[in-house]
């Protein structure tokens, strides 16, 4: 079996084989820890959560870096206006040290409430000043560096190559330059490296320019580009050619453009063999945007009744490569598909071997195809993370369940399924179906009894006093099931 995934550097889909033996190099663009991520943010991590297990699923040992931007992400694109922190600072009346605090948390809750698998390297910018400073020292010395009045700039005109990623037209981009660009960059798509702080403002987040650094006399405070911490984070951590870099598609044309100028042009090297991107996700069809008031969290999801993993499922029923739309109908689907699946998972507990040996199951037709299914899965994924096709092939081998009595079903086989399951895509449904308590199955077994007296009434009354506890019950042509209510 092989794993191929869509490489967004060679615009094809390819195998993938990483470049050691050891492990698999991977970096993860992560939050902007100013506010609460919406549904469209949490997306991404989902998916690359997805790509992590399906690299195990493939053999794969896996060392990965996540960012956590807590500076220097500045509200454009084009280096000018307010770092997304100290705004959040501004807007909340905290500092930018709290807002960050705050929100990491969040973050890592988040990942903890969706199952996701944690980064072996969880890193934020603010730790990594020093190595930043000496990647801005490393391009200044190959004299990819200018200083302009508000701080250091990559000079794009000097890599050749700039534009090839994302494709861009930079001559119309000069055409094109607003009245407000400014007139000190030589080039439209240079980027800053280390902003000054304004004379006029003390931030919160600010660090002396090492005097090397500076062009003149004059001592500056300063902060980092934002997208210079992904580069200095990667190449630190997993050296100067990385596996997989994913992220965003709305990252392709500016910041990860600019993550390989920087980095190729200061180590010389390929910075990452496969890049992999998420296309967006709307709410109802609209672009998410706190001025139109649908950036919806998981805390509002939350509030109306469904759970962090009702929402994973929800993600997972599209490919990471194609446009999502988030609808609380469509939440309301997934929510139903996921309870149906934790009732198939609590059949495990209701299977036997008085009437049929699980060895002479597996002679069974539809026992085959349920065993078959674990690996069915691993190819789905391993097709470019076909998520919906491995939800349909789960689907397919649940629905030839349906009807067979419990002492039917293949256990190993079941078991195996769902462990496969979980292990891939991160859905718990071994951990959220617990075996229901003794005293339960003897009310069930009284109601069976009652019913073979046709003691009706005393039947409805124990099914009453059984669904006070959450718990249903079906009766079949092989006998009684019980299911989550």
């Amino acid at each position: 079996m092989t794993l191929k995934l869509h490489n967004t550097l060679t615009k094809s889909t390819e195998p993938f084989a990483p470049l050691r033996d050891d492990a698999v190099m991977l970096y993860t663009c992560g939050p902007t820890v100013y506010n609460f991520l919406h549904v469209g943010n949490w997306a991404a991590y989902v998916y690359w959560d997805v790509l992590v297990r399906t690299l195990i699923a493939n053999d794969f040992v896996v060392n990965r870096v996540m960012n956590i931007t807590d500076v220097g992400h500045l509200v454009s694109d084009d280096d000018e206006g307010e770092d997304k922190l100290q705004k959040g600072a501004r807007v909340e009346g905290k500092t930018a040290w709290e807002i960050a605090d705050f929100y990491t948390n969040d973050f890592m809750q988040g990942m903890k409430l969706l199952n996701m698998i944690p980064p072996e390297h969880t890193v934020k910018a603010t730790d990594f000043i020093d190595e930043q400073l000496a990647l801005v020292r490393t391009l200044k010395e190959k004299d990819f560096t200018y200083q302009i009045d508000d701080g250091i700039y990559f000079d794009t005109s000097k890599f050749p190559t700039y534009a090839d990623f994302a494709g861009l037209d930079l001559a119309a981009q000069r055409a094109g330059a607003r009245v407000a660009f400014n007139d000190e960059k030589r080039n439209p798509s240079d980027f800053a490296l280390w902003k000054f702080s304004p004379a006029s403002e003390q931030r919160d987040m600010e660090w002396d320019t090492p005097a090397d650094l500076l062009e003149g006399d004059t001592a500056r405070k300063g902060f980092p580009g934002w997208h210079l911490e992904c580069s200095a984070m990667a190449m630190s951590i997993l050296g100067p050619t990385i596996d997989i870099h994913t992220g965003g598609i709305d990252h392709i044309p500016v910041h990860h453009t600019n993550e390989i100028a920087q980095s190729e042009a200061a180590s010389g090297q390929k910075f990452a063999n496969f890049w992999l991107h998420n296309n967006h996700l709307k709410v109802a069809g609209t672009k998410i945007s706190k001025s139109l008031g649908n950036s919806i969290t998981l805390q509002d999801i939350e509030a109306k009744g469904y759970t962090p993993m009702d929402y994973r499922l929800f993600v997972l029923q599209g490919q990471y490569s194609n446009e999502g739309n988030f609808t609380f109908e469509n939440l309301e689907a997934a929510k139903n598909r996921l309870k149906n699946w934790r009732n198939v998972a609590a059949l495990r507990h209701q299977t036997h071997d008085t009437l049929v040996d699980d060895g002479d199951k597996l002679d069974d037709d539809k026992t085959v195809r349920l065993l078959a299914s674990s690996q069915a899965i691993v190819e789905a994924l391993s097709d470019n993370l076909d998520t919906p096709a491995a939800l349909a092939i789960i689907d397919e081998a649940f629905g030839r369940l349906e009807g067979k009595s419990a002492a039917s079903i293949h256990q190993h086989g079941l078991v195996q399924l769902l462990e496969t399951i979980d292990q891939l895509l991160g859905l718990n449904l071994l951990g959220t179906t617990p075996d229901i308590s003794d005293e339960q199955k003897q009310l069930i077994l009284e109601r069976q009894q009652a019913r073979d007296n046709k003691d009706w009434a005393k039947s409805d009354e124990l099914r009453d006093r059984l669904s006070v506890d959450g718990i249903g019950v079906k009766d079949e042509a092989g006998g009684t099931i019980w299911f989550y209510a």
